[in-house]
């Protein structure tokens, strides 16, 4: 297979990062297709930690290229700030090691303003948002008044563009939500800067692709977030503002239909979530402390705390179903070591009905009950187990079951934070 898509199949922080870093020693091109740096990915490799918000988990293999699609919206500020960090680091020198969509939209300043100040706005009823303005940037580009990158070619006029939307928003901070307006000089000057270091990267990278893939590429999508912040399929409103599936790499990277070989789907080996929004499977006791704290649970682009929950098979397959999704990377085993009995929820319960299937338009959602299964858990240390028969007898029991409730086979199963620790079942790329 050529072409494959890594997606998160719970709330985001399933270690796509992680699985993308690993396939990308097969791929030829990676590319991030949705999402701005409100999502990030952390990577371990050789003892030492990245952490990636914008440019794909490619960019730590020499060789490759790094595609940012047309459907994510980025911050060029702090994309500018990532590619120095990897240069710095010795990753992305190569002439050809990144492209940007011309036809991706931008996170300006106003944008963060606007969410932060309405996130406060709300209080208690607040949606749980990065703060970064992904959400206001994808409102601008639906409003058809957002900037692309393909505006900064001609400087008077994105100029103009800039000056006029910027107008437009201060009214709007200063009169509706009471925060302080931004100064148009000090942005101008500062997109002139970013102008002059990135133009050299913009492409139209639908065409590069287009291209790569006749001449037989291997091509490897990068998702972000995950399926249950799905703008349409998702927890709404508690979700993100772009869609999470790998169908939008079609649209997000300018893929043609059909042409997806395989889909993987990544999940942890329990679920977590940030912020607000229904989660069933939360545990409130002190187990989930200890599997925040051991997992080191807390966000990679925020730091915020993440809550904790048992992992969830009525989630898992609705994401995968939505995904079409060809196998399933399970990660993080190793935390759930000396938790005994370990739980799955195979289903839900609300007001005597049960559901096997996530309810309808995930109403209710946030009063349904748990039904879960009790799998007796292990004590044995999971560090440099590399293959199924080194794990504990009740460790591959508790995959197996999970195999069986999500109705997708394993792929790969991660037994540490390392590239190298993880159980490589099936590649997709050389399937």
């Amino acid at each position: 297979m050529n072409t494959v898509a890594v997606v998160g199949t719970q709330w985001g922080d399933e270690g796509k990062g992680k699985i993308v870093d690993l396939l990308a020693a097969d791929a030829d091109i990676v590319v991030r297709f949705q999402g701005g740096n409100n999502a990030a990915h952390t990577l371990v490799v050789n003892g030492q930690k990245f952490i990636l918000r914008l440019v794909p988990a490619g960019a730590l293999h020499p060789g490759k290229t790094c595609v940012i699609g047309n459907g994510t919206v980025v911050d060029p500020f702090a994309l500018l700030e990532e590619i120095d960090t990897l240069r710095a680091s010795g990753f992305l020198t190569g002439e050809d090691s990144f492209k940007l969509s011309c036809d991706a939209h931008m996170v300006m300043p106003y944008h963060g303003a606007i969410d932060r100040a309405r996130e406060a706005r709300l209080g208690r009823n607040a949606i749980g948002t990065t703060g970064f303005g992904i959400g206001p940037a994808y409102e601008d580009k639906v409003a058809r008044s957002g900037l692309r990158f393909a505006d900064l070619v001609d400087f008077r006029s994105f100029t103009a563009k800039l000056e006029r939307n910027l107008a437009d928003k201060n009214a709007y901070l200063k009169a509706v939500l009471k925060a302080k307006p931004l100064k148009a000089g000090d942005l101008v000057a500062q997109m002139k800067t970013v102008r002059k270091r990135l133009l050299p990267f913009m492409a139209d990278t639908a065409a590069l692709l287009y291209s790569a893939q006749q001449a037989g590429k291997r091509i490897l999508f990068e998702g972000a977030h995950g399926t249950m912040l799905d703008i349409d399929y998702g927890t709404y409103p508690y979700v993100t503002s772009s869609s999470c599936l790998a169908a939008a790499a079609h649209a997000g990277a300018g893929l043609p239909p059909g042409r997806l070989d395989a889909v993987l789907g990544i999940s942890k080996a329990y679920t977590t979530r940030v912020g607000g929004g229904p989660f069933p499977t939360e545990i409130k006791s002190g187990i989930g402390k200890r599997l925040r704290e051991e997992g080191d649970e807390f966000g990679s682009a925020t730091g915020r705390p993440r809550r904790i929950g048992w992992f969830d098979a009525v989630l898992a397959r609705h994401a995968l179903r939505l995904n079409g999704a060809w196998g399933l990377a399970l990660t993080k085993l190793d935390v759930l070591t000396g938790i005994d009995p370990v739980k799955i929820c195979v289903a839900y319960e609300r007001g005597g009905q049960r559901f096997d299937e996530m309810p309808p338009g995930r109403v209710g959602l946030d009063k349904v009950r748990p039904v879960c299964e009790e799998l007796p858990g292990w004590h044995q240390s999971l560090q440099g187990v590399r293959s199924l028969e080194e794990l504990p007898a009740a460790a591959r029991r508790y995959l197996e079951r999970i195999a069986e409730l999500s109705g997708v086979p394993l792929a790969m199963i991660g037994t540490g934070a390392a590239r190298e620790a993880t159980i490589m079942i099936s590649n997709p790329f050389r399937c």
